[in-house]
């Protein structure tokens, strides 16, 4: 069998061929690696065979380390772990084989002290007994594991070279860094140091929990925030601190204040909150809001999405500016550019578009020519109506979520007095209309449409609609393009009043259809895609449509729910949840995908 001896190449050991025996313990990774002796600097015999490891670490590791040092790892970990280059990946394929049974896994280890790969358990256990070599890798994973403590070992030098050849790897493959778990930065333990005090989550704990005072019919408000608290990606980009935002815009910046609002609902007070400086922010960035009188809490959400959104885009671009401005002052590259910005320069990046946007895909077909004309409009929420059908075949007013949104989904035709001009036939014909989910968001917002305006009453819609605690959005989401006969896109984006907010502005969308337009010819709805939804948050509305009341349902903790009602907290059960009136229904994601 081939077997590579070692020579040095800057960090990393470089790998030759030669052809040797049947391997053994004479084959060292190293050259000069000697068989550990039963005694090694300050470590007796005694140390070597005792059972499990010490508060300090593991003896046998640092004996090792003392004696060999950290090449050993460094090598097998670059040239059979993960790879850094293609002749890595192609000795690997060639040598990495258990010696015991010419095996390649499913777990393999390799020997740390010599040329030896055995599979998991009794092979590579063996040798480690025969040869006292007890410093192996994992090679799935890189991890070190010592057979005489019987247990995996952490070191931090260690994990420094194995971050290193795993970015040497992904450049070598040309693809993104694969998923890696948390790691605090050295400022990050620092704090953690000087911060010894920690604040424990139980299942009984009321972290997260205040109530809210009401300002004066603003119970509207009140249980907008409530569901924005417990949005559980929003509540961890804040408590995580990663908006910036500078002294000039800090004021003004509602941003800011909800960030503030982070600290205060996890600081573990209990005392019930005052919203005049969200309140004051909103009214000076949404005029239509401002005042005393009861407001629409679907309305003052999407108002509030807007404000952030525009906010953080001018954070964003402040920033941006100024680390430029300091790079140029110290005559350093600029910064790189955001994620996805660079490929998408149209696609806003900002928290509120990662967690809150989804692309709803709108398909004309032309009942002439059967031509299709394509647009997608981007949606913070859906709006579902809940009274009697216009178009005939569909009986009665819903009943269900799952009704609203098959009644969401389904072709409608126009009609003669609704004609749009067809592309291909270059005159106006009768057409059909259908929607879709193109994309979806992390999270949900639904908005049953309970109030009815017209020119003759105005009315609220007391019916009950039941709603599952567990959603799955795959029967709405579009089909591929291919499946659609003669496809054509439109340069042009249209605007529905069921789905579209009023309080978005024509460039969101125009932006949205541009990032899109890339894509067409692929299907969102990937038949592996996972697009299963868990309720977290309810608004409900209590009275009438002059005189009534905002309630709040909310998920605190896994099945624990509890019901806001202005300042007062108490808890609820989900029987309560889902037998509730329902006005706006908060869905997140229950799988998320990365990028």
């Amino acid at each position: 069998m081939p077997v590579r001896n070692l020579q040095p190449e800057g960090d990393v050991q470089k790998v030759q061929d030669i052809e040797v025996r049947e391997p053994s313990c004479e084959d060292r990774l190293v050259r000069g690696l000697r068989e550990p002796t039963t005694t090694s600097g300050n470590l007796t015999k005694t140390d070597w065979t005792r059972d499990g490891m010490s508060d300090h670490g593991c003896a046998h590791f640092g004996a090792f380390v003392k004696e060999y040092g950290l090449e050993p790892f460094s090598v097998v970990h670059a040239y059979f772990s993960v790879c850094i280059n293609k002749e890595a990946r192609r000795r690997k394929a060639l040598s990495c084989l258990c010696f015991k049974c010419g095996g390649s896994g499913p777990q393999l280890y390799s020997c740390l002290h010599c040329i030896y790969f055995g599979c998991k358990g009794a092979h590579i256990g063996e040798h480690c007994k025969q040869t006292k070599h007890y410093i192996v890798l994992e090679l799935s994973y890189g991890m070190i594991y010592c057979h005489q403590c019987k247990d995996f070992i952490y070191d931090a030098e260690c994990q420094a070279i194995a971050e290193k050849h795993i970015k040497k790897e992904a450049k070598s493959l040309n693809k993104s860094l694969s998923w890696r778990p948390w790691s605090p930065s050295k400022l990050e333990i620092d704090l953690l140091l000087k911060n010894p005090k920690r604040r424990h989550v139980t299942a009984v704990t009321s972290i997260g929990l205040r109530g809210l005072l009401n300002l004066g019919s603003t119970c509207f408000m009140n249980c907008i925030v409530q569901a924005l608290i417990h949005t559980p990606l929003l509540r961890d980009y804040f408590l995580s601190e990663r908006h910036e935002c500078t002294a000039k815009t800090a004021a003004k910046c509602l941003v800011c204040e909800v960030s503030r609002l982070f600290q205060e609902f996890y600081s573990g007070a209990r005392g019930p909150l005052s919203l005049h400086r969200l309140l004051h922010l909103i009214w000076n960035h949404a005029r239509h809001l401002a005042g005393y009188e009861q407001q629409d809490a679907h309305e003052f959400f999407i108002a509030t999405l807007d404000v952030l959104h525009r906010h953080c885009k001018i954070s964003m671009t402040e920033m941006a500016a100024a680390a430029a401005a300091a790079a140029e002052k110290s005559n350093k590259p600029p910064p790189p550019p955001p994620p996805h910005q660079d490929s998408n320069p149209t696609q806003c990046n900002c928290i509120i578009d990662q967690i809150f946007t989804g692309g709803l895909q709108s398909d004309v077909v032309c009942q002439a020519c059967n031509g299709v004309s394509t647009t997608i409009d981007p949606f913070w929420d859906i709006s579902l109506d809940l009274g009697e059908a216009q178009n005939q075949g569909y009986g009665g007013p819903p009943k269900s979520l799952i009704d609203c949104l098959e009644r969401f989904t389904r072709a409608e035709h126009l009609g003669s007095s609704a004609k749009i001009k067809c592309s291909t036939c270059k005159s106006y014909q009768e057409s059909t209309k259908q929607l879709s989910m193109r994309t979806l968001p992390i999270v949900a917002s639904f908005h049953l449409k309970r109030f009815e305006h017209s020119s003759l009453i105005d009315k609220k819609i007391s019916t009950f609609i039941s709603f599952p605690a567990e959603l799955d959005m795959t029967p709405f989401m579009s089909k591929k393009k291919s499946d659609q006969p003669n496809p054509s896109t439109s340069s042009t984006s249209t605007s529905s009043s069921s789905h579209s907010s009023k309080s978005k502005s024509s460039d969101r969308k125009q932006q949205h259809q541009q990032a899109h337009q890339s894509n067409d010819e692929a299907t969102t709805a990937d038949a592996s895609g996972d697009f299963r939804y868990s309720l977290y948050a309810v608004i409900n509305h209590v009275g009438t449509l002059d005189a009534g009341h905002y309630t709040a349902y909310v998920r605190h903790q896994k099945d624990i729910w509890v019901k806001c009602d202005d300042h007062i907290i108490t808890t609820a059960t989900l029987k309560q949840v889902l037998d509730s009136e329902g006005y706006l229904l908060f869905y997140h994601k229950k799988v998320l995908e990365y990028e």
